[in-house]
């Protein structure tokens, strides 16, 4: 992780020399890798970072921030390191979350995308024709379930993309990553899950696939989400003018099957590996 930071840095500090040498003499481009971060540091939109245990049994986290063995498969959290050496401890894994909140209060300070963050409550098909998800069953049961929620269309309904990917050529070792991606639904259609709406919220890095115990990495996100749904938080929509307790639901996950199994915890093989036929599933006649 440490060599590709420094890839990293390097590459950019030699795309901004290169981009200095283009431009007229007075030109004010952050020159180094560190000044960018400096510069963005302000802006409020940084990551937690979270130790995690090397087999993916659990996240140190909450009220196991302070735990040194992992509660399950037992191994330790920090590298083995000699006694007499400097420095803290480092952790066998981590893993970098990237909160949610500030990104969607973020949304309302445009006015342009605050106003369009209601855009779903005055635009409905009429003619029968699903152009927006707020024109689905779904959407229009659940505001009659949470007509509290759904009285202010402000409040953000939200989706949840996740998959894994390789990082590498496909014919090398296999190494896993998986992407958690949430979604904003209040937007028009042509905002509407395009990538500057697409917020990242974390990437689990592997080598080796998550299985069922891609629900430990979630504990930060649900949490955040529970909150946004009962609480809610203090938030200036700046084209009305007024805050507002800003609430947030998530509607729905999106992913393939076998993904679908480790989000929800269900089994997608074998005679009940469908969760809508159950016993009923004509596979095995």
């Amino acid at each position: 992780m440490k060599s590709t930071l420094n890839l990293t840095q390097t590459a950019f500090n030699k795309f901004t020399e290169f981009t200095k040498s283009c431009m007229p003499d007075n030109e004010n481009l952050v020159s180094s890798f560190y000044d960018a971060k400096k510069f963005m540091r302000p802006l409020g939109l940084g990551y937690d970072k979270y130790d995690v245990c090397p087999n993916y049994c659990m996240l140190y986290y909450g009220v196991d921030a302070m735990k040194t063995n992992c509660d399950f498969c037992g191994n330790l959290r920090y590298k083995p390191r000699n006694p007499t050496s400097k420095g803290s401890n480092k952790s066998e894994k981590q893993l970098r979350y990237f909160p949610l909140t500030p990104r969607l209060q973020r949304l309302f300070m445009s006015p342009h995308h605050a106003k369009d963050m209601t855009w779903h409550h005055f635009h409905r098909s009429d003619d029968g024709v699903m152009v927006h998800p707020s024109d689905g069953e779904a959407w229009k049961k659940f505001n009659q379930d949470h007509q509290d929620f759904a009285s202010d269309p402000r409040n953000i309904r939200l989706g949840l993309c996740t998959d894994g990917f390789s990082p590498f050529n496909m014919s090398s070792n296999v190494y896993s990553c998986w992407s958690v991606i949430v979604t904003v639904y209040n937007l028009p259609y042509w905002k509407c899950m395009t990538r500057p709406f697409m917020f990242l919220s974390m990437i689990i890095l592997g080598p080796k696939n998550l299985g069922k115990n891609l629900d430990a990495f979630l504990r930060t996100l649900i949490d955040e989400l529970k909150k946004l749904w009962f609480d809610g938080v203090n938030t200036c929509d700046i084209y009305r003018k007024k805050n507002f307790q800003l609430r947030a639901a998530l509607m729905w996950t999106i992913s393939d099957f076998p993904a679908y199994g480790m989000l929800s915890g269900w089994s997608t093989h074998g005679k009940l590996s469908c969760p809508y036929c159950m016993e009923h599933n004509k596979a095995f006649n």
